[in-house]
Order: C-alpha cells, then structure tokens, then sequence
C-alpha cells in the first residue's frame, strides 16, 4: 500500500506511530532511512514485556510494547499496555540518531491466535493476501481441533474476473497463497479458494476469526 502511495504521489511515506492513551500520533516515526520508527525517549519509556507472563523481553525479542510517559501532565500513565505486538532495537540508526527504534507493528496480542504453539496474527495473513492480485482483501480464518492438534483454514475471497471454472488455474493460485501464507506462520494451513461476496460482511469490525476449538467458541 505505501509503495503503491509513493509511486503514484512521488512522495516519501513515513510511518508514524501514537495511541490517544499515551499522546496519539507522535510516540515514535520512521526517518528516510525506513528501518524502524525512533522512539522518542525523552518523552517516552519504551518495554517489550511477554504479554502471558509481563517478563521484559530484551533487544530484538518480539512481544507487547509497554511505554510510560514521563513528561505528559494531567494524564500521565506508567507502563501502559498497548497490546501492539513490535520489537525494540537500541543500535544507532544509519541517519545518525541513537534513539531506540522500534519495528513497525506486527499485530496486536488481543487478535493473537496460538496454533500449535505459534502466535499467529491475522495482520501476518492480511498481509500476504494484500499482495495477491487475484485475492480480495476479504478472508476468513477457521481453526479446528482435530484430536489433539489444532489446524488452521484460511478462506480467501477470489476477484470475480479471476474467478473461473479453470480447475487448474485455481489449483495453481490455491497452492501460491498457502505457500505464501506458511511461509511467514511457520506451521501448515489449509487454503480454501471461495468466490467473490461470499463470505459474511458485517458493520463495523469484519469477522476475520472463528475459534471452533473445545471452550473457546470464539470470533473475532
């Protein structure tokens, strides 16, 4: 989506980071280099935290980012939980700053799914159907229990001119998103290929996840 901005504007689009908890837009922002967001610590205290156990995470490790406020009057707040899943890396940046960066925002550990052990986020699978041509940018992911392991369906909304009766192109266009797909989870997924405004639209918040699994029946 930025190339796709960048390309059309001639412009640089730099990612900026802010919760309205904290100070909205002006926690942290990439410089021209585009290797992290700087964190701007003389107004912010940055801490990834392992959000089951609140165990402070070291450089590089991924998990809840924390941010105490230590200039904000009126509100301020200590250790705050955003539930933004990031990284911190406190090496100096090639623009010259020395402000820790932090990677840009993976997913969140409220939308966080454990598949077989793996912290899954339907942002990682988002992604990848956002650079499919033939996919729409709506899917729907089903995790099963299947005796005692957990499998994941991920049904994707195919572009009706790319929707045919052609078995083996969709074979073939099947095989390339579960590739894709497996390849940023790390554990096997299955692929299910449905036509075009088939799956349920809702207002407000799609319902990107239903948790079939014993005791959870839940959706997101």
């Amino acid at each position: 989506m930025r190339k796709s901005i960048e390309e059309k504007m001639n412009i640089d689009a730099l990612d900026i980071y802010g919760l309205s908890e904290i100070i909205g837009p002006g926690v942290a922002a990439e410089c021209l280099e585009k290797n992290g967001l700087h964190v701007f610590e003389d107004h912010f205290i940055p801490e990834i935290i392992d959000p089951a156990t609140g165990e402070v995470l070291g450089p590089g490790e991924k998990g809840e980012l924390v941010l105490t406020s230590i200039t904000k009057e009126a509100f301020p707040l200590i250790r705050y939980r955003t539930r933004d899943v990031t990284s911190l890396n406190p090496e100096p940046c090639a623009c010259g700053r020395t402000q820790v960066r932090m990677a840009r925002i993976s997913g969140r550990t409220d939308d966080m799914l454990i598949i077989r052990r793996v912290n899954v986020f339907p942002s990682q699978i988002e992604s990848v159907l956002m650079g499919i041509e033939e996919a729409e940018p709506h899917y729907q992911l089903i995790v099963h229990k299947e005796g005692s392991l957990d499998t994941l369906e991920v049904q994707v909304e195919v572009l009706e001119r790319f929707f045919s009766d052609e078995i083996k192109q969709l074979e073939t266009l099947q095989r390339r998103i579960k590739n894709e797909i497996e390849s940023v989870l790390g554990i096997g997924t299955r692929v299910k290929l449905v036509e075009p405004r088939t799956l349920a639209r809702s207002e407000g918040k799609a319902k990107r996840v239903i948790d079939e699994r014993p005791g959870r029946g839940e959706t997101h």
